[in-house]
């Protein structure tokens, strides 16, 4: 009945005794005969998994407690020499527990342990071809991926995942539209730079036809869930949620054909073995929301081999954000290498067509006066070959390795700390293998990069820990292009915590707490102060300048210049994505709760900060006049009242008595 070789297959799977197999697969047997369904449950027997063979089609389906999270959906994959999506058999190998431990500077909690059961499905096609899935299941979600054990001397081709995640009709998405490829400004696009679309009902149509991003946020019932992916490791495509999803069943979708790196792959292709990335599926609450790890928990572990020293997270000045190009000269940036100085941040940006307005020689000057005063220089890459034609520069000066170890050798000697690199071109397998080559070469120069105009970091900086940020945001830059991007600004700031920023780091490039030129600011000061701690991102590029921060008081300052680079703990307090969120991040001994009100009538929030009754706390929040700032003690309590004003904010200090 059961293919033997199949069934024992794992890679790395421990030698079992005879005795055990008669008495497995004795109990298969008698589960398959008694349901044909198998179980897995999370380590707490909240979470289920049920898989199982449907007229011989592959599906699962979620289950919390006793609510359905998610309907019968799909599993297979077809290949372009077989189609995975049809199976004769099935064998399952016993159920592990599994555990893993890592330390991560850009997430929100420096040090994570991931537990979950695992059990892998080795299914044969009815002409003899193997595809494994493998399950994983936690406390926080699912987790699946397909595996090819067989071996290949030639490359095999996927041309389709038919991957599904089947919601009731009533649940809702809160959901970004994937851009259509090669479009927008200067054909930047893909660039995951759409709003999101909120509380709409599952199975409404993206307005683009390229899809809908990662992570996808839904409600249905009491829960919430999070679908997203871990990055290729250069052998898959980046993927998407289709546009169509009938009666609530969103499935997978591959790039679109101009998303490639020119003359590279565009869908998965690859020798055997070969595994795909992850499935992600967090589900609870939003509390389980935004305190899981589950999206670094499943990427790959680093092996990059770099000074540790280098990997410092921290906070930046940078001039293009309100200054835009004509900010970019030798005195300018000199100005803004003094003001991270004296705000006591770790970096300074200096951002396009430095090479040419400024130059290397001069640049080495600055990095040299930067160096004196405790300040590292980022500088500014144009990724693009002929993908765009976007006209800021360097430009293509990343394109190959040799180039890249050319240009990285360089600027390591004028003692450069780190890159930004923009304008990438999508989510084809060869441009997924672009980042990962960046990464590698930027590595053995002892460089940190940052993306912009990028896509989804998917947990990618957890196995490159050199990788501190990814914009995938429409993040602020837009705000200060057209007033409509500004006016948007509450509801859209009160989602990111719960969907793009949920895992990965966020290159928003947030707060700015005086004028916006040509621009009239939507939200207050309080609001502006809170970002940087809601928003993660391994180095934090603030948007304000020095001109600009001598209109706040001296307090402000100083809470700006002791903001920590990274955090150890999470706790949610309270929100509604798009409405309003509150969230407590703990660095070292002292606790920072930061809330912003993203709708435009005022709210006195109720909190429970129960748990930081022992503590001294502060509270910096909206004054009484337009772009004014109030401090004062506050108490935590189990019920801490605040009055938080229309597209207002605060942010809140605990330290120990």
């Amino acid at each position: 009945m059961y293919d033997l070789k199949s069934f024992f297959y794992e890679k790395k799977m421990e030698p079992i005794n005879k005795y055990f197999i008669c008495v497995f697969i004795a109990v298969l047997v008698c589960t398959l005969t008694a349901s044909g369904q198998y179980v897995i449950k999370s380590p707490d027997n909240s979470l289920s998994l049920k898989f199982w063979l449907e007229n011989g089609n592959a599906v699962y389906a979620v289950q919390k407690k006793k609510a359905v999270v998610l309907e019968t959906s799909k599993l297979g994959i077809i290949r372009q020499d077989e189609n995975f999506t049809k199976f004769s058999s099935i064998a399952a190998s016993p159920q592990l527990s599994v555990t893993n431990s890592y330390e991560l500077l850009t997430s929100k909690r420096r040090f994570n342990t991931y537990k979950a059961n695992k059990q892998v499905f080795h299914l044969t096609t009815p002409s003899g071809k193997l595809l494994d899935i493998i399950f994983q299941v936690s406390d926080d979600g699912v987790a699946f991926r397909y595996f090819f054990p067989d071996t290949s001397a030639g490359l095999k081709k996927i041309s389709e995942e038919i991957t599904s995640f089947n919601f009731d009709p009533t649940a809702k998405g809160w959901l970004q539209p994937m851009s259509d490829a090669k479009t927008g400004w200067e054909k930047v696009h893909p660039s995951y730079e759409e709003y999101y679309h909120q509380n709409i009902p599952v199975g409404t149509p993206s307005p683009i036809k390229a899809g809908w991003v990662y992570p996808a946020l839904f409600n249905t019932g009491q829960n919430w869930v999070l679908i997203t992916e871990t990055f290729p490791d250069g052998d898959y495509c980046g993927t998407r949620l289709k546009a169509e999803s009938p009666e609530g069943e969103y499935s997978i979708g591959f790039p679109q054909p101009e998303e490639v790196f020119p003359g590279g792959a565009l869908n998965p292709e690859s020798k055997l073995p070969w595994y795909s990335p992850w499935r992600i599926i967090t589900v609870g609450s939003l509390k389980t929301i935004t305190e899981s790890t589950l999206g670094t928990d499943l990427a790959p572990s680093s092996d990059v081999k770099m000074n540790a020293q280098v990997i410092k997270p921290g906070k930046s000045s940078w001039s293009w954000a309100i200054l835009k190009d004509n900010s970019i000269l030798y005195d300018v940036q000199k100005r803004f290498i003094d003001y991270a100085a004296d705000m006591k941040w770790e970096y300074c940006l200096i951002d396009v067509n430095w090479d040419t307005r400024i130059g290397y020689d001069k640049i080495k000057e600055l990095a040299d006066y930067a160096a004196g005063k405790n300040v590292g220089l980022i500088l500014w890459y144009n990724s693009a070959g002929s993908w765009n034609s976007t006209p800021y520069h360097p430009k293509s000066a990343l394109l190959t390795h040799e180039q890249r170890v050319r240009e990285f050798k360089r600027i390591q000697d004028i003692g450069i700390k780190g890159i930004k690199v923009d304008f990438f071109g999508g989510d084809g397998q060869s441009m997924m293998k672009y980042y990962v080559d960046i990464l590698k070469d930027a590595a053995a120069h002892n460089l940190l990069v940052n993306c912009h105009g990028s896509t989804l970091p998917r947990g990618l900086q957890r196995t490159y820990p050199n990788l501190v940020s990814m914009e995938a945001i429409k993040g602020f830059e837009f705000a200060t292009f057209e007033q409509e991007n500004q006016d948007v600004q509450p509801t859209h700031c009160a989602i990111l915590p719960f969907a793009r920023n949920a895992f990965d780091p966020m290159d928003y490039t947030p707060m700015v707490l005086h004028d916006i030129p040509k621009i009239k600011r939507k939200t207050t000061n309080g609001f502006e102060l809170a970002l940087p701690i809601l928003f993660l991102s391994g180095v934090q590029h603030l948007a304000e300048t020095p001109e600009g921060m001598k209109h706040v008081p001296d307090y402000v300052k100083e809470h700006l210049r002791k903001l920590p680079s990274y955090w150890d703990e999470v706790k949610f307090i309270d929100g509604f994505p798009g409405k309003s969120v509150v969230i407590a991040r703990r660095s070292g001994k002292n606790w920072y709760v930061a809330g912003i009100n993203g709708e435009s009538s005022k709210k006195i929030m109720d909190l429970n900060l129960s748990f930081l009754k022992k503590y001294k706390g502060t509270i910096i929040t909206d004054g009484g006049g337009e772009r004014t700032f109030e401090q004062r003690a506050i108490i935590a309590r189990k019920k801490t009242k605040v009055s938080v004003n229309p597209a207002g904010g605060f942010v809140m200090v605990f330290t120990k008595n």
